[in-house]
């Protein structure tokens, strides 16, 4: 179970910093206006793939908003690397930009995992709740 339940978490949290990093990648850095620049659809899928884990496998819900919220920052630190490499003084604020964007992401792992524990307290039978694990 805990198996299912670690790679649940990390398919939702990989999901998520390709559906927040692509787009945000594609963007020149003259042009990148944090927290704006990972707003919109992507934070969309980041609340749907953080719902997922706690109707699939009862992950607990600190640990999917931790999880699944951290794929937001961990896009935008994917990108100060990459610049930096190229240009060592491109991203002398990056902790301002990882800041500005973990606001966000935490925010709709935040909504994904309350309502999926919502869907998951809908959906199953009054009488099987209780047996449900939830850490």
């Amino acid at each position: 179970m805990a198996t299912k339940r670690r790679t649940i978490l990390a398919l939702a949290f990989f999901g998520s910093f390709l559906t927040v990093g692509l787009p945000y990648w594609q963007i020149q850095y003259s042009q990148v206006s944090l927290p704006h620049a990972v707003w919109g659809l992507p934070l969309i899928v980041v609340v749907v793939l953080a719902a997922l884990p706690r109707l699939m496998s009862a992950a607990g819900f600190w640990r999917t908003t931790l999880v699944v919220g951290a794929s937001v920052p961990a896009a935008v630190f994917a990108r100060v690397v990459y610049d930096t490499l190229s240009d060592p003084t491109s991203h002398n604020l990056w902790p301002f930009e990882i800041v500005l964007a973990a606001g966000p992401g935490f925010a709709a792992a935040f909504a994904g995992a309350i309502s999926g524990k919502l869907l998951a307290w809908a959906t199953i039978p009054a009488g099987r709740r209780d047996s449900r694990p939830d850490q």
